[in-house]
């Protein structure tokens, strides 16, 4: 996607679809929440997050997520 507003709309045109199966359904719900608070914490950034992007934003704590300073 070019940018988080088309990635946001892209998940809910696929939710929309009764066709989709159960599991790409909760993948999209899910991918769909973190985009959502994402962007609402960020509204200034336009880009589409990566999944790790995503995961730090919502656990910045966790290990993968640390940046140290040499």
């Amino acid at each position: 996607m070019e940018n988080i507003k088309q990635h946001i709309e892209h998940d809910r045109k696929i939710l929309d679809d009764p066709l989709v199966s159960s599991q790409s359904r909760r993948h999209v719900e899910e991918e769909l929440e973190s985009l959502e608070r994402y962007h609402s914490r960020h509204p200034e950034d336009e880009h589409d997050p990566s999944p790790l992007e995503l995961y730090c934003d919502d656990n910045p704590d966790a290990i993968e997520c640390k940046v140290f300073d040499v």
